[in-house]
């Protein structure tokens, strides 16, 4: 990856993009260390810290750590994706939207204008809860006079502005530079809250060890553990189940045929992504977020059941219980995700429209229910692997106290845009080279 890294560097076209890919990246981490103005960094230190705490460390990654700093992109670029999984999720259930999205460039292009609608007033509402129930807890100072009232106002302002600004940057990214923007800026937000992770566990674990040689194991174990999870991660997605299907032959004239080709359906074993963890997550942030807002940010123990933190640990072993219960949601939501964006009837029908077949299996209906039971089987070793990816870093931070901002979430993330954007680095050199090539001609 490195090595096609620097030859992209060699290109101009591709080093312009990468520079300008880079610059962007940067403005948002600026971005994410400038604070809301009028807010107080006391306050916010002791409000938003334990909120962190209390298991919003997984969305506090997201954002690069601007959400407990309370800064102009406090919400980030997860505004955005929440609006791209809704539009997703209505488009399989309105026709219109479905017609839309495949009514070409000109009904995707409708669909991105309607979710950056939906972006807009996803960030307002959000914002808007977010400056009215931290300025309660005294962010922006006493409750008093038309100062405060106005200093929540711009709070409003600026934080939707945010969100919008590094939607828009997101989408520069896209279109000037490499890769996929909305990914890429999630990346380093994630990858910003790591050195944090590691320099605790290398604390806690390897300088805080009784002697040398226990720290010299602990060091091990965590490199280990870290190799592990990544390597499973990048197995997990690029498996993949193919299904052959056959083309048979059209005759003519003269006794001649032609066609006769056989081809394949890859089907993703982890065709969801990370889709059901967010999900998941979200469901579970939901009514602690509820009770934190509803009680002063004094919740009841009741909470603890859909906080990570207390899962896995031996000190608050009936906490576990939730973590049960999180495990059947990312299997449900698997499944749930997979069969409303994968059309084993569409897919079959196509098929037999192209005069194509599944060798052993007859057209039609029995294509359909053969597709229905491979991918049934794929979704559940999709499932398990999220589950192990997502379930080590809550064991290793239940069992043995360490403190971990990220989550499985958070690699699977990091792994996948890695690797989808060193792919978009060699298809565009791939692609140069044969221009060059052709133009030589």
């Amino acid at each position: 990856m490195f090595k096609t890294i620097i030859n992209a560097f060699k290109i101009k076209e591709i080093r312009t993009r990468l520079i300008y890919t880079i610059v962007v990246l940067i403005i948002v981490r600026i971005g994410c260390q400038l604070p809301v103005p009028g807010t107080d960094p006391t306050v916010i230190a002791e409000v938003l810290g334990k909120l962190s705490a209390e298991g919003f460390g997984f969305f506090n990654a997201l954002t690069g750590s601007s959400f407990t700093s309370m800064s102009i992109f406090a919400l980030n670029i997860t505004v955005y994706i929440t609006a791209s999984i809704i539009m997703q999720l209505l488009t399989i259930a309105i026709p219109k939207l479905e017609e839309l999205q495949k009514d070409g460039e000109d009904g995707r292009q409708k669909i991105a204008n309607i979710t950056r609608y939906l972006t807009l007033a996803l960030a307002l509402i959000e914002s808007t809860a977010m400056s009215i129930g931290f300025g309660n807890q005294g962010i922006y100072g006493p409750k008093t006079g038309s100062m405060y009232t106005w200093t929540v106002i711009c709070s409003i302002l600026v934080l939707t502005a945010g969100a919008m600004l590094v939607m828009w940057m997101g989408e520069q990214i896209t279109d000037k530079g490499v890769g996929n923007g909305i990914s890429l800026i999630l990346l380093i937000n994630i990858v910003s809250t790591m050195p944090a992770d590691f320099s605790n566990l290398y604390d806690q674990f390897v300088k805080g060890a009784p002697n040398v040689g226990m720290a010299f194991v602990s060091a091990i174990i965590i490199i280990a553990l870290v190799i592990f999870v990544i390597t499973f991660i990048v197995y997990l997605n690029d498996g993949e189940r193919r299904i052959n299907v056959q083309y048979s032959r059209k005759m003519v004239a003269g006794g001649r045929s032609y066609g006769g080709s056989a081809s394949h359906i890859p089907l993703k074993v982890n065709t969801a992504g990370v889709i059901p963890i967010i999900f998941a997550s979200s469901i579970f942030q939901f009514p602690v977020i509820i009770a934190n807002f509803a009680t002063n940010y004094n919740p009841g123990t009741w909470t603890r059941f859909f906080t990570s933190t207390y899962w896995c640990n031996p000190s608050y072993p009936i906490y576990s219980l939730g973590l049960l219960l999180y495990i059947a949601l990312i299997i449900f939501f698997a499944y749930f995700y997979t069969q409303i964006t994968f059309n084993p009837t569409e897919v079959s029908n196509n098929i037999k429209k192209q005069g194509g077949f599944v060798p052993g299996i007859r057209p039609g209906k029995p294509t359909e229910e053969y597709f229905s039971r491979v991918l049934k089987y794929l979704i559940f070793i999709g499932a398990v692997g999220l589950i192990i990816v997502a379930i080590i870093p809550i064991i290793v931070s239940g069992v043995f106290k360490a403190s971990l901002s990220f989550a499985g979430t958070s690699l699977i993330i990091v792994v996948g845009v890695i690797i989808e954007t060193a792919k978009k680095i060699e298809s565009m050199m791939l692609v140069r080279n044969y221009t060059g090539f052709l133009a030589k001609e």
